[in-house]
């Protein structure tokens, strides 16, 4: 594969998704192939099962399979053919997330998630990942704000506790993919640092 795999991450309000066309319009004046897609979601059953899996309560370990099984649609229809074509590929969110959420979140296995990791994934893993750090008073304050929230959005103040730690701990473990960007500054610093890694890609 000769693409570049970006993926975002953070917790719910953290801001990446704001930043998702600085990315994309960055890589695009480099005259290459731009894909931008999501997890859960990026096909048409990934998107089926994100509506079940940010709607409906189910058991952490069922919540894992599926955000597995969207994955892995995922991975071979949209990701694994754009990498082979060149492209450069730029996902909200990927592996890390069910990292955060479903082990630190809702406490299933660090193993059983590296053994999911690995079925699912080979050795797929994202070139490199941005993820967008803010105190968990500041997520929660900007959820107040948003739309309306999803289950995960609903959640309370312990549970995006043990998910930023579990994004923490995850970048301390893969320091050579990760860049942790304070997304807890103004928009324009934020847009700065993004720049500045997507740059160094």
């Amino acid at each position: 594969m000769c693409g570049k795999f970006i993926s975002l991450e953070g917790m719910d309000g953290a801001g990446k998704s704001t930043h998702i066309p600085t990315i994309l319009n960055a890589l695009k004046l480099r005259g290459a192939e731009v894909v931008s897609t999501r997890e859960p979601g990026g096909t048409l059953l990934g998107e089926q099962l994100r509506e079940l899996l940010l709607q409906q309560d189910m058991h952490p370990e069922t919540e894992a399979l599926l955000m597995f099984a969207a994955r892995r649609e995922h991975i071979a229809q949209v990701i694994e053919p754009a990498l082979v074509r060149g492209a450069y590929v730029v996902t909200d969110r990927f592996a890390d997330a069910s990292f955060a959420y479903q082990c630190g979140g809702r406490g299933i296995s660090f193993e059983k998630m590296l053994d999911l990791e690995s079925w699912v994934q080979g050795g797929l893993q994202p070139d490199v990942t941005l993820l967008f750090d803010v105190p968990v008073e500041v997520s929660i304050q900007r959820l107040a704000s948003a739309r309306a929230p999803d289950k995960f959005e609903r959640e309370t103040a312990d549970f995006f506790n043990r998910i930023r730690n579990a994004y923490l701990r995850r970048a301390a473990d893969c320091p050579e993919r990760f860049r942790v960007i304070d997304a807890n500054r103004d928009i324009d610093a934020v847009r700065q640092s993004v720049e500045e890694i997507v740059a160094s890609i």
